[in-house]
């Protein structure tokens, strides 16, 4: 009997953008590194997450779009992120305990992705 390798490696969104270029800008800003681009796709990257960037932009699934995020200091990274995100317009609302046991706050980027980005609360 052959053994199968059914070892997976990652899995990773394809997240829409309305405006490449202003997307890239807005998720270096933020704090995530760009591993690489080409003329309609992005790798970013932080820590142990990534996620791919494509130009791809339809009103509908992009405004259904829904990303979430785990830090390890979600006060840290609301502190960062609400005020790079006012460079592009965007404002981001404190972070707050919610009862699904995460502190989170939710992002919006420029083009209509939400983000959720928390950290476990304790106990």
């Amino acid at each position: 009997m052959t053994t199968l390798n059914l070892t997976t490696i990652a899995a990773r969104a394809l997240v829409p953008t309305r405006d490449f270029e202003q997307s890239k800008r807005f998720y270096q800003a933020i704090g995530f590194t760009l591993e690489w681009s080409s003329a309609d796709m992005a790798s970013f990257r932080s820590g142990h997450a990534s996620f791919l960037l494509q130009k791809f932009y339809v009103p509908e699934h992009t405004h259904n779009f829904q990303m979430s995020l785990l830090v390890e200091d979600v006060d840290a990274w609301w502190t960062h992120v609400a005020q790079v995100a006012a460079a592009f317009g965007i404002t981001v609302e404190r972070p707050d305990d919610r009862p699904w046991g995460l502190r989170d706050f939710p992002l919006f980027d420029p083009s209509g992705v939400l983000w959720r980005v928390g950290q476990r609360i304790a106990g």
